[in-house]
């Protein structure tokens, strides 16, 4: 099982909200999930990204692979070199 770490669409239209999970790679993007680890919110100046870094390592360690949007949004946090 492939496993990665994405983002789910939330919010309203036009208005989007994004959830960083951690889900199966077959799953579609707004559906299932294994572990919700943060947020991300592109609508705010400067844009809010918040997420728990424990829960992200740990999923990295085990062999997670992050989108290329979040693992941009991991390395500006610092969490991914």
């Amino acid at each position: 099982m492939a496993v990665k770490i994405r983002l789910k669409r939330m919010g309203q239209k036009k208005a989007p909200f994004y959830r960083v999970v951690v889900s199966d790679s077959r799953s579609p993007r707004d559906g299932r999930f294994i572990e919700e680890i943060g947020t991300y919110d592109p609508t705010k100046e400067p844009s809010a990204f918040n997420v728990n870094e424990e829960a992200a390592q740990k999923w990295l360690s085990n062999g997670a692979q992050p989108t290329e949007t979040v693992n941009r949004l991991f390395k500006k946090a610092g969490i991914v070199k």
